[in-house]
């Protein structure tokens, strides 16, 4: 898909569904487009090409991570590149539409294209005047576009029709031209996408529903009728990029290890235990009250669903778990109030003759005559679910637990993982005979021998 004489290597967060690029200017220099805060992907890359950051662009200020280009510019002396319409408060160059930088060989021109963000820029690549590809960030994406509502469901329609002109605008490139999107499949930014991360004008022409429209009043229902929810650390990520994230030292990572009574303290005066363990563990025996949000790709995407941006954090993990990858996934949204991990793990807390809870796991063969939760999202209830089976979204859960009766209960997802963190939140709030459902609907169905539910 790339031109030869450019190489543009993608850096790709599976658990946020993002994707990141650096693009080797040919000198050992390089240019990172969309850089996250988390940069240990973006080190390699280098590493292996033997480059260093010179320029770090950002498409717009993202609403789903922290931008690394303040870390960037710190670290490799990297200029910042970004809307000018931004107003971003730290130094950077502001651009405006139509503007262009050179690279050494290659040149970067700012396109304006707002509707995911008012202040949205694509920016084009240009070889010797030829447009090679095109970041296209939140506007253009793989068979989709990127949602329009994270300023408010009032500005929804409005951002849709300017981002229904700045498809329309990306279209006219030529056909050949690689379309580099940041938002890909798995990411709540995205309207539901394909599963390629990459893709063409010429193909997105042929293919991409949202460029088959007949005018912007279709494209906006077809839009916004689409749209799904998305995390609530999304109402407040724009704004902490737009005034900069902290710098981060060179040896930021570890979680302090904290005794079984600082930990018993720390949760005495309102921090939070988050067991990141597999799921069998956590039900095993868990500290009571603790919230169970396992260690795995979308570990940053819970995390920032369901616990509150001050909370101070206490983790809980197993030994063979990475204590790095915890760190890095809270401190990418924001969440750096990580007051440490249980030193000793949970052997360590139940020696200590600490109290204990567990949760009963269950299969599609012993859940009896309980009511079942299904916290999934919306089109995936949607698509089949058990019969009267009761449908919360569990990023919608807290607020709604006290609305959920307290019966015994079975809570289900699509593997077990989101149905643990519903069963913590409820244990939480006070229900009692709850069990987790190991196998997902489908799974139900086929040792039931039973049809799912569609529809509401």
């Amino acid at each position: 898909m790339n031109a030869p004489s450019v190489q543009v290597i993608p850096v790709v967060d599976e658990g946020l569904g993002n994707s990141s690029y650096v693009v080797d200017l040919g000198d050992g220099a390089a240019l990172m487009v969309d850089p996250p805060r988390d940069l240990r992907g973006v080190r390699a890359a280098t590493q292996r090409h033997g480059l260093r950051i010179r320029f770090a662009a950002d498409t717009h200020l993202h609403a789903d991570f922290l931008s690394g280009a303040v870390q960037l510019a710190h670290d490799d002396g990297a200029q910042v590149l970004a809307s000018a319409a931004g107003r971003r408060e730290f130094p950077h160059r502001g651009l405006v539409d139509g503007e262009q930088v050179g690279l050494g060989g290659l040149v970067l021109a700012a396109l304006a294209t707002p509707g995911h963000t008012n202040e949205h820029l694509s920016f084009l690549l240009l070889d010797d005047g030829v447009p090679r590809g095109v970041f296209t960030g939140g506007s253009l994406i793989v068979g989709s576009a990127a949602r329009t509502d994270l300023l408010g469901a009032d500005r929804a329609e409005e951002l849709a029709r300017a981002q229904y002109g700045s498809l329309r605008r990306l279209a006219t490139l030529p056909a050949q031209t690689a379309v580099w999107p940041t938002h890909g499949a798995g990411s709540f930014c995205s309207a539901p996408p394909g599963a390629q991360r990459t893709s063409t004008i010429g193909r997105e022409l042929t293919s991409n529903p949202l460029l088959q429209v007949p005018d912007a009043d279709a494209f906006i229902d077809a839009l916004i009728g689409s749209l799904g929810s998305y995390p609530p650390y999304f109402r407040r990520l724009a704004e902490h990029n737009r005034r900069g994230p902290g710098v981060l030292s060179a040896d930021a990572g570890p979680l302090a290890p904290l005794p079984v009574p600082e930990v018993g303290r720390l949760q005495a005066d309102g921090a939070l235990v988050i067991d990141v363990r597999p799921v069998p563990h956590w039900a095993a025996a868990h500290i009571p009250a603790a919230l169970s949000i396992p260690l795995r790709p979308q570990f940053a995407t819970w995390l920032g669903w369901l616990v509150p941006a001050d909370a101070t954090l206490v983790i809980v993990r197993d030994t063979d778990q990475d204590a790095e990858e915890v760190f890095w996934q809270a401190v990418k949204i924001g969440y750096e109030r990580l007051a440490g991990e249980l030193a000793g793990g949970m052997d360590a807390w139940t020696a200590a003759g600490r109290p204990t809870a567990r949760t009963e796991l269950v299969g599609a063969d012993r859940m009896e005559d309980r009511a079942v939760l299904d916290v999934r999202q919306h089109p995936e209830f949607l698509g089949g679910h058990l019969p009267g089976a009761r449908h919360v979204e569990l990023g919608a859960l807290e607020a709604a637990a006290d609305r959920v009766p307290d019966v015994p209960t079975v809570v289900m997802c699509g593997h077990g993982e989101r149905a643990a963190g519903a069963a913590s939140l409820l244990e939480r709030a006070g229900h009692r005979d709850l069990a987790v459902l190991v196998d997902g609907a489908d799974g139900w169905s086929r040792a039931s021998g039973r049809e799912l539910e569609t529809g509401a």
